[in-house]
């Protein structure tokens, strides 16, 4: 689901960049992704968070998508020079990515999934374009925070089907996945380093 104009102001915002800032100190922290890989960042945005990924994690070739071609084109433009060192540009679905199975050693998706109305599929697309010991970093809002009076005057979100801390442990489960760092407040949302198994 594309953003509304509050959203796209919320996440193009200083604040988000700082939150993101703190969450590839954190996931780089974590040890869970090495310099060299190849990684994708679903909901790309204006670039800033590819921008991090590049400066925190040395990917030998980095994707970023994003469904709204409006974004992906900011992105772009933000990116322009880096995209001739390894940086490719897609619009995309989340629950089609245009990718092989296994080829993918990281997958970052901040605060994407909420916005999915079929986001189980996007899980078990997360999952099938990762190798196995890949890793997904996921940070995600639970419906408190987004579906409440407020929220819904100000932001667009899909509202069936959503899920909550237990809903999206079954389906990271579900689609192969075991949660190896994990920073939640469970009315909230989740910030997760999660490795495919097998």
């Amino acid at each position: 689901m594309k953003l509304n104009w509050a959203e796209r102001w919320l996440v193009n915002s200083p604040v988000r960049l700082l939150a993101q800032h703190f969450i590839m100190r954190w996931v780089k922290k974590s040890g869970a992704l090495r310099p060299g890989g190849r990684l994708l960042e679903v909901g790309c945005g204006r670039g800033a968070g590819a921008r991090l990924i590049l400066r925190e994690f040395q990917p030998a070739r980095l994707a970023v998508l994003d469904l709204d071609q409006e974004m992906v084109g900011k992105a772009r433009a933000n990116l322009r020079p880096e995209l001739n060192g390894g940086v490719s540009l897609y619009v995309g679905d989340a629950t089609h990515l245009p990718w092989r199975d296994g080829v993918l050693d990281g997958v970052f998706a901040l605060g994407v999934l909420h916005h999915v109305p079929r986001w189980r599929e996007a899980l078990k697309e997360i999952a099938r374009v990762l190798r196995p010991g890949g890793v997904y970093v996921v940070e995600e809002f639970y419906p408190p925070l987004y579906l409440n009076f407020l929220a819904r005057r100000l932001f667009c979100h899909p509202e069936e089907d959503r899920f909550d801390s237990p809903d999206l442990h079954r389906a990271l489960k579900a689609a192969g996945f075991s949660v190896q760092e994990v920073r939640e407040v469970k009315k909230l949302g989740i910030l997760a380093v999660a490795a495919k198994e097998g």
